[in-house]
């Protein structure tokens, strides 16, 4: 049974989105840097331990058990097959379907394309852009989860749909969101968790993502000075930001690699100092997710640790818009 989805109004919302990333940056404290990143020259160590809790809300409500917790904070990652099946399921597929096919967001700023054949690959700010997305960000499943594991009740610091078209779709390089959020955000502490809703079936061929079991528990400064609006060209490939191969050959020797993959419904979570990374797809069958990065609130973004500006609010919500 197909179910029809009740997006927003589109010309509403695209009005609503550019007021919102039209607005200045509010002004930003200076805090203290716990994890240098974007260096002129190698460290001495390749990875620093990390120097905040993983799960920080053992003790609040939320659909997670004891054994759960446990596992998000050995691994870094969490994967909960068959979350949403259903009318629901169909019902997020057909709004992700309108949202990446809408003309309207085409070429705008909060959207990336594949090069080749022009189709959507990213969506940001789907949660300002759909009601039915704005709703599953505040749903107990997801936000309840987040809750316990970075302490407090959450707000959405970036959401997104990822979209691999089957034979087109590119891969992604190593890298730790936080480093990226840190470095050009100016996130002080890895208080935030990514839950990722998978909205067509994963396997080995459609380029699912790959992650790095217990890599959250070592921060990797990277090197090199990031450029002026790094964010439109790594946002389609990053090339500033990443682990060098030493580091990576190192932590993958030692912890190895993990894809997590299943039927379509399934929900990833994963800390923001996992590294993870994804392959090209080279299979007939697209893959596609919707992503919240769920933020502490006392974790609000600061004036960026290593970028000449912050990245625009599409890319970085605040509490007060979150």
């Amino acid at each position: 049974m197909t179910v029809k989805s009740t997006p927003f109004n589109m010309v509403t919302a695209h009005k609503q989105y550019s007021e919102m990333t039209d607005m200045p940056s509010a002004q930003r404290a200076k805090v203290d840097d716990m994890y240098p990143t974007r260096l002129a020259t190698a460290p001495v160590a390749l990875t620093q331990p990390r120097r905040d809790a993983v799960v920080k809300g053992r003790d609040l409500s939320g659909p997670l058990s004891q054994e759960q917790l446990n596992e998000f904070e050995r691994n870094g990652f969490l994967f909960i097959p068959n979350l949403i099946s259903g009318e629901e399921l169909s019902a997020l597929c057909q709004e992700m379907s309108e949202l990446m096919n809408n003309d309207t967001y085409r070429d705008k700023e909060f959207s990336v394309t594949e090069p080749a054949s022009h189709e959507i690959r990213s969506l940001f700010a789907v949660h300002k852009l759909s009601k039915r997305f704005e709703k599953l960000a505040k749903d107990e499943r997801l936000a309840g989860a987040a809750r316990q594991i970075i302490g407090d009740d959450p707000y959405v610091h970036q959401s997104r749909i990822n979209y691999k078209p089957g034979f087109a779709g590119k891969g992604f390089n190593w890298h730790s969101d936080f480093e990226t959020w840190h470095a050009e955000d100016g996130m002080p502490h890895m208080h935030a968790v990514s839950a990722s809703l998978i909205l067509t079936d994963n396997h080995e061929f459609n380029g699912p993502l790959m992650l790095i079991p217990g890599s959250h528990l070592e921060f990797v400064p990277c090197l090199g000075e990031t450029p002026e609006d790094n964010h439109k060209s790594s946002l389609k490939a990053q090339e500033v930001g990443v682990p060098s191969p030493e580091v990576l050959t190192t932590l993958v020797e030692k912890h190895g690699i993990k894809a997590p993959k299943g039927k379509a419904g399934g929900l990833l979570l994963f800390d923001c100092n996992t590294l993870h990374a994804s392959n090209a797809n080279l299979s007939p069958d697209p893959r596609s997710n919707v992503f919240f990065v769920f933020n502490r609130p006392d974790n609000r973004c600061v004036k960026p640790f290593a970028a000449p500006k912050q990245r625009p609010d599409f890319l970085a919500h605040g509490p007060e818009q979150g």
